[in-house]
């Protein structure tokens, strides 16, 4: 029985807008002097990722995501004196809510999953406020608790991030469902520490390994409820 449901924050329920996109980021270099490249940002942003995967008792760190940040605009051709200040600033504004879009299957899920009596939860990596994301995005009185690794210390997907999740819910491992779209990060993150996953593929990225691990891929969250038994 499900009385809990967690969730990823981005690329699960938000997606950056036009300021973190190549033209975006073309914008912030530019102030900066740097010239980059925007049909390179693709290619920079997958080569950047792989600084991410590090073990599984990361620590979080605004230097690995400052680094991480620096590593795209290089890959998009930019170099200077002036690149770390440049990446410290796209890191910063990360964290502002305004800059990111809900995807529209969210708010309906959200309310029939609370309807439905289930405890809902946030888990991020993000250093993004999760009570102002609420407030942001009006999913005020739908989510009973948020941890974010910025304020938890490891990063997904260490077990004790999502042990720290459901402590604050009060629920027992097999009694929550993990939602997100990083099969490492997420899923595998979550069934380590005893909770079931749900990979949200979006795209088609993962799914096939999701699939040998007997993983449950959705395309939309709108699949959830019905996964969850709950339609």
């Amino acid at each position: 029985m499900v009385r809990a449901v967690f969730f990823d924050v981005d690329f699960t329920l938000i997606h950056p807008g036009p300021t973190f996109l190549a033209e975006g980021y073309q914008r912030f270099c530019a102030r900066y002097d740097i010239d980059v490249d925007p049909a390179r940002f693709a290619d920079a942003t997958a080569a950047a990722a792989s600084l991410l995967e590090g073990p599984e008792d990361t620590r979080y760190s605004d230097e690995l995501f400052i680094v991480y940040t620096r590593r795209i605009i290089e890959g998009m051709g930019g170099t200077g004196p002036t690149l770390d200040a440049c990446a410290q600033e796209i890191y910063r504004e990360w964290a502002a809510c305004h800059h990111f879009e809900l995807y529209d299957d969210v708010p309906d899920v959200l309310r029939e999953l609370s309807s439905a009596g289930l405890r809902i939860g946030l888990i991020s990596n993000s250093h993004r406020c999760l009570a102002s994301f609420q407030s942001h995005f009006e999913l005020q009185g739908l989510i009973t608790a948020t941890v974010s690794s910025s304020e938890h210390g490891f990063m997904k997907p260490h077990p004790s991030i999502f042990s720290a999740a459901l402590q604050l819910v009060n629920v027992a491992p097999v009694e929550a469902v993990m939602v997100g779209d990083s099969l490492r990060h997420d899923v595998e993150g979550a069934m380590r520490a005893g909770m079931r996953g749900v990979l949200l593929n979006r795209s088609e990225a993962s799914a096939v390994r999701a699939k040998e691990l007997g993983v449950p891929v959705i395309r939309s969250l709108r699949d959830l409820p019905r996964l969850l038994a709950l339609a």
